[in-house]
């Protein structure tokens, strides 16, 4: 998703503690669930429109994102989308912004698909040169501000930058105006039936003590700043929404292993939404399997979803060079880790070129991109035994049929049932079993003899 700052590493070296080995997934990381209770698993792909605004805002995002991702057997987006495009003017919300992207979410619904709304921002906003957060609420007390074209990351790092964050959390009249955009967003979408959840902001970040390092300056803004601005939005979107999951991200410092400092959200569904990025891939590097990162990683990330009892969802993650000689070992290892205590994921990008893109301009996966392809259980009406890429167990409660997407592949796919199930009609590269409540039931999906 970017290029960090080279300092950013060495910055971080001082305050991580050693890898630890990877343990298998805790029982009390509780698992994202549906309306009716069935327990949810996402995979699916950021989509986005950075380069448009205006009347063009959104327009490289197309129906046919959403048939390329269900086809590949991917049931979920993160759509982002820039409140400077919602609310170019104080007080002045854009009907034709909401109309596209009620359009995107109709795309999502026609192809059975779940969004989650990400109030995206990059290096804070327009004012420095990016999206998101708009012009007219950005304050920087007339601090420097130095663009970085070969390393945007770092801009995070210049005086205005973090000032503006300071004031976004700290300024009443900032509050509010962000408040009152959630309001708008949520009452207009809460309603639509591919809206699964709200991304209150993407990557925060803030302003340093002076002699404070970057990890602890990380801890404080989570604790001090950015918990009672989530706190603050969850009870504007339930003024106008009572169900909808809200995601909240740390800073994105949790990606060199570093332990959220975020406290309790005061709300009903919370979901922990970190993303998983490395400093060196990041930088150009290949992976290096013994650096212990992957381990590091999961060791810090699962300590908040412990405990706060809420689900993961890592909303953005994949290397830039993903064609580099250990990058297939990266995406298996990184999969079986991520598959191992989250509720899901969302890669970083879908879109058709080079760069972050999923597939190339033809269309075809761009190199181990399609590691993320895979059987899975979009959803499981009971209680999970023992899921897998090939096995699922379940005891059948009453929450309807079970449902799981398998990825398009020549010769198509084998699925066995058994225990007191059957399977029903469905879709194209879907499977749906309905069971009797009580049932055990094993499913197997494997490979079809071609």
């Amino acid at each position: 998703m970017r290029t960090l700052a080279l300092a950013l590493s060495a910055l971080l070296a001082l305050a991580l503690a050693p890898a630890a080995p990877v343990a298998a997934a805790e029982p009390d990381i509780p698992r994202l669930t549906d309306d009716r209770g069935r327990v949810l698993t996402l995979r699916g792909w950021n989509v986005e429109d950075k380069t448009h605004r205006g009347e063009a805002a959104l327009s490289a995002i197309t129906e046919k994102h959403f048939r390329d991702m269900r086809a590949r057997g991917f049931g979920f987006a993160r759509l982002l989308i820039f409140w400077d495009d919602l609310e170019p003017v104080r007080g002045r919300y854009s009907e034709g912004y909401l109309r596209r992207i009620e359009r995107i979410l109709d795309w999502a619904h026609t192809y059975d698909m779940h969004v989650v709304i990400d109030a995206h921002q990059d290096v804070f906003g327009p004012a420095f040169g990016h999206r998101g957060i708009p012009e007219w609420a950005t304050r920087t007390d007339g601090l420097p501000f130095t663009p970085h074209p070969d390393d945007w990351f770092a801009e995070y790092f210049e005086p205005a930058v973090q000032r503006a964050f300071t004031h976004l959390y700290e300024d009443e009249d900032l509050r509010r105006a962000q408040a009152r955009m959630w309001r708008v967003l949520a009452d207009r979408l809460g309603d639509h039936p591919a809206v699964l959840g709200y991304d209150l902001v993407n990557e925060p970040m803030g302003e340093p003590r002076r002699g404070e390092d970057l990890a602890t300056a990380a801890r404080r803004i989570e604790r001090d700043q950015l918990t009672p601005m989530y706190n603050r939005l969850a009870d504007a979107v339930r003024s106008v929404d009572d169900d909808t999951w809200l995601f909240v991200e740390p800073t994105p410092i949790v990606g060199e292993g570093v332990p959220t400092g975020l406290g309790r959200i005061e709300d009903h569904r919370v979901v922990y939404a970190p993303h998983f990025y490395n400093t060196a891939m990041e930088a150009g590097a290949d992976y290096d399997p013994s650096a212990g990162w992957i381990e590091a990683y999961e060791a810090a990330v699962t300590q908040y979803p412990k405990k706060y009892r809420v689900p993961v969802v890592v909303g953005e993650w994949g290397p830039l060079n993903n064609s580099l000689p250990h990058m297939g070992r990266f995406y298996r290892e990184a999969l079986t880790s991520l598959n191992r205590y989250s509720s899901g994921w969302a890669g970083y990008v879908w879109c058709y070129g080079g760069g972050y893109c999923a597939l190339d301009a033809s269309g075809d996966w761009r190199a181990n991109k399609e590691l993320t392809a895979a059987p899975y259980a979009e959803a499981v009406a009971g209680r999970v035994v023992e899921q897998g890429p090939s096995r699922l167990v379940y005891v059948a409660g009453r929450g309807g049929a079970t449902e799981l997407s398998l990825p398009t592949r020549p010769g198509g796919w084998s699925v066995t049932v058994r225990g007191r199930a059957r399977l029903v009609p469905s879709p194209a590269g879907r499977v749906v079993i309905r069971a009797v409540p009580g049932a055990t039931v094993t499913v197997t999906v494997t490979p079809a003899a071609r």
